[in-house]
């Protein structure tokens, strides 16, 4: 069938499910391409003045809740309606963004962030759901094609919106993501429709219990720890790499260059390359690409893949610490995203070898924890690395060799994690007792490290006269994690044992 036919051939629900992506992505991107910038920013200047950790520790927690609610989310909407549960994420998410602009405590955005990421959870199985259910096995790879175009269409257009708004005041572009989320009230009400679900539904216990048998997977889980290291890069892009190009990066000279490119094209546009139009470059340089890169890689293994395209990505974060120069950090931003479009999409590929072959679909399902350990490591390790190590050199002699180290340390780490891939697959790969002992052996390990971190958190925010709340906050959650962790594991042994 041709595309033509193929794009006729789609229901009504399926593009409205589309359209709400595209609302959802640019509302997302939009206020995200701007936001570790507008918190950090002086009070003068219109930002909140927050301190650079305490935004990475913000910004990890909330990326991280985006990936965790989905597991719930997908449950609910099968047991209560995806429209239903499609109004419930719309107005969280409009309440959370609108929210989180007009409060200036730290408390307070925190928790509003935190109400929007609920929304984003909820919206996410919700959507992909409605787009598997409404193609078939002839216009599945198509639909999907549509909806990650949509994805990125809203990554790339939003931003640009920012640039403007943003001008005017910087509740605006929080009042904008409201917006569109708002907008989409409209059609979750009115004109979408719930695609044919399964009759028998999971209950939450069930849901849980799922859950506790993945993440007892030791070996499912020492991957998606390894894999994580290349998406710690990933969350700079909505960490360092924006503080960076504002305190290191002469942005006049692509101002000027694109703005003389406009004039020559008759736009009397006063362009200004700001953070913003990071998020537009990845976006840009992955709908120009995918399509090439997809079809070089279509055929390839993917481990190997994986391992080129994650090289890519530390080639990208190379050419950062490279140059000053804002062309080459366009440039590192690109090649990065080229890094990204290479390596993600043959992931999947190895979650299916990875997997149980009778537990595939259900560990689909969690493939996505990479999410939460890059984002919670990722955020919260860019911003420590930063305000202590790089930004105290902004504007001084030592700001070229700063810059090298903070940068070369990422490069190096996604290099550890692509190594790190080829030692699992010699050692891990197979699923034998012996790879599934040694797998918990590491993970062992793994989740007493993150439990010792969790401790030392909690004795430095009580060691001083005054209490460090957010430290002590950022104690117990390492420590849920590491304790939790060695608790599911160590199960995981006993029904490997029985």
């Amino acid at each position: 069938m041709s595309r033509t036919g193929l794009l006729r051939s789609f229901s009504p629900t399926f593009w409205t499910a589309n359209v709400m992506e595209l609302f959802e992505r640019a509302a997302y991107y939009g206020l995200n391409s701007v936001l570790a910038v507008y918190l950090t920013a002086r009070v003068a200047d219109g930002g909140l003045g927050f301190g650079a950790q305490a935004v990475g520790f913000l910004q990890g927690l909330v990326y991280a809740a985006t990936y965790v609610v989905p597991i719930l989310g997908g449950a609910l909407a099968d047991r209560y309606g995806y429209r239903r549960m499609l109004l419930v994420a719309f107005s969280l998410l409009t309440a959370g963004y609108f929210a989180a602009g007009h409060m200036s405590a730290y408390a307070l955005v925190f928790l509003s962030l935190l109400v929007m990421a609920t929304g984003a959870g909820l919206f996410k199985p919700i959507i992909s759901g409605t787009i598997a259910r409404s193609t078939d096995e002839r216009t599945s790879s198509f639909g999907f094609g549509i909806y990650y175009w949509m994805i990125n269409l809203g990554a790339f257009a939003a931003p640009l919106v920012v640039s403007w708004l943003k001008g005017f005041s910087w509740q605006y572009v929080f009042t904008a993501s409201a917006a569109y989320c708002g907008l989409m009230l409209l059609p979750a009400a009115f004109i979408y429709r719930d695609p044919p679900r399964p009759e028998s539904t999971k209950t939450l216990g069930e849901v849980l219990a799922g859950a506790a048998e993945v993440l007892g997977d030791a070996r499912f889980m020492l991957m998606i720890v390894v894999y994580s290291g290349f998406w710690i890069l990933y969350f700079q892009n909505f960490g360092s790499v924006l503080w960076y190009l504002r305190d290191f990066i002469d942005r006049a000279p692509v101002s000027a260059a694109v703005t003389s490119l406009l004039g020559r094209l008759g736009l009397d546009v006063q362009f200004v390359f700001d953070a913003e139009h990071v998020t537009v470059i990845n976006a840009g340089t992955i709908i120009l690409l995918q399509v090439l890169v997809s079809r070089i890689v279509a055929r390839r293994a993917a481990l190997p893949t994986m391992v080129v395209g994650m090289g890519i990505g530390a080639l990208g974060f190379g050419l950062l610490a490279l140059s000053f120069s804002p062309w080459v950090f366009i440039a590192g931003i690109a090649v990065f995203s080229i890094g990204e479009m290479t390596a993600h999409p043959k992931y999947y590929s190895f979650v299916g070898l990875v997997a149980p072959p009778d537990r595939k679909a259900v560990y689909m399902g969690y493939a996505f924890l990479y999410g939460v350990f890059g984002s919670l490591l990722g955020s919260n390790l860019g911003a420590f690395l930063y305000e202590r190590f790089l930004q105290p050199h902004a504007g001084t002699a030592g700001a070229r060799a700063a810059a090298i180290r903070f940068w070369l340390l990422f490069a190096v780490l996604d290099v550890v994690a692509a190594a790190g891939l080829v030692l699992f697959a010699k050692r891990f790969g197979e699923d034998t007792d012996g790879s599934r002992r040694r797998a918990r052996q590491a993970m062992a390990l793994v989740y007493g490290l993150i439990l010792a971190l969790g401790l030392a958190f909690l004795i430095f925010a009580f060691a001083g006269e005054e209490v460090q709340y957010r430290t002590a906050v950022q104690a117990v959650i390492f420590l849920a994690l590491g304790g939790g962790g060695l608790v599911v594991n160590a199960r995981g042994a006993g029904r490997a044992a029985a």
